[in-house]
């Protein structure tokens, strides 16, 4: 009897590890906001910045499902001048392309202020909205 017992016993006490090591485990993704796959469970607009998306900053997938990706060439200095024509005073912290909103491209531009802002632009570099980017 007194066998069994361990056994019981022994069965019982490596329920209770492996369950508290999930948990702890667990809470350590809550505490980060990251998901078991390393990915930031923060929707909120770009930049779930507290984890950095696969290809840099700001590389969200919108709703729709399409990855933003970063410009290059003569199509971001575009947007980068159209941007900087509208948002005096700013600094250009990236131009990528838009996944949310429907434009074709936007840039993201820091004031002196530390305020930040999107900056959308449509296919013929023209501006066709500013947005100011919710501080977390």
């Amino acid at each position: 009897m007194r066998g069994r017992y361990m056994t019981r016993t022994v069965l019982i006490a490596s329920i209770c590890t492996a369950l508290g090591a999930a948990g702890g485990i667990a809470g350590g993704f809550a505490a980060t906001g990251d998901n078991a796959d390393g990915s930031s469970g923060n929707s909120a607009g770009t930049d779930q910045r507290p984890g950095t998306p696969p290809g840099g900053p700001g590389r969200h997938v919108g709703p729709n499902g399409v990855r933003e990706e970063p410009l290059s060439g003569d199509v971001a200095q575009k947007v980068r001048d159209a941007a900087l024509a509208k948002v005096s005073g700013g600094t250009i912290e990236r131009v990528e392309t838009d996944a949310d909103h429907g434009s074709p491209y936007e840039a993201h531009v820091r004031r002196s202020d530390g305020t930040e802002l999107e900056v959308l632009v449509n296919k013929d570099f023209a501006v066709t909205a500013v947005n100011e980017m919710p501080h977390f």
